[in-house]
């Protein structure tokens, strides 16, 4: 008689494009676009928020580990909030009154892409996506995700509305405190460049 015993499963390998996409699509259950890199879609189970470094790290400090996932990508910082976020962030701009700001605050919502970060414990090439807050297998994303209260802001996630607030500040503080770097760089010893930059 045989045995009808099946051989024991190996496990997805993670190196590559192909590891990458597997590990996304098995263990999160997030859509991807395969190739090289790897995409996240979004607008499906999450909408990205994304800002520049320097503003992103002001946030995070704000809100200590109650943003959700968050990836970094050369010099732009991207938390994942609720899916629908990003059709909201043009209003809810006007309604905090930073309409027309340029603030280098941008939303990837329905049909937008994410380069896939490698998932925990591999390394991607440099200058790839990295995770600074990864998503954890086998645990929902969606309670984790930044959300307007009371519609579908769950757990410990902040209120969307004050997070937009913070990231807006932090970006306008950011590109204030970028241009006095250069202006003070470029025109040393003049009294204007010496004058502090005030804030509200």
């Amino acid at each position: 008689m045989t045995s009808t015993v099946p051989p024991p499963r190996t496990p997805l390998p993670l190196e590559g494009a192909d590891g990458t996409a597997r590990w996304y699509e098995h263990e999160l259950g997030w859509a991807v676009a395969g190739g090289l890199p790897v995409h996240l879609l979004t607008g499906l189970r999450f909408d990205v928020l994304e800002l520049p470094t320097d503003a992103g790290f002001a946030v995070l400090r704000r809100f200590g580990a109650r943003t959700g996932p968050v990836a970094l990508m050369g010099q732009r910082m991207r938390l994942l909030v609720a899916a629908g976020s990003a059709e909201e962030l043009p209003g809810l701009l006007d309604w905090l009154e930073w309409g027309g700001v340029a603030l280098e605050l941008h939303a990837l919502g329905t049909g937008g892409r994410m380069t896939a970060p490698a998932p925990p414990g591999q390394v991607g090439p440099q200058g790839a996506a990295v995770w600074l807050r990864p998503p954890e297998p086998g645990r929902e994303v969606e309670p984790t995700l930044p959300a307007f209260a009371g519609l579908g802001c769950r757990g410990d996630a902040p209120d969307l509305v004050r997070l937009v607030g913070t990231a807006a500040t932090e970006c306008h503080r950011a590109r204030l405190l970028r241009a006095a770097v250069h202006y003070r760089g470029s025109t040393p010893g003049t009294a204007a460049a010496s004058q502090p930059l005030a804030f509200s």
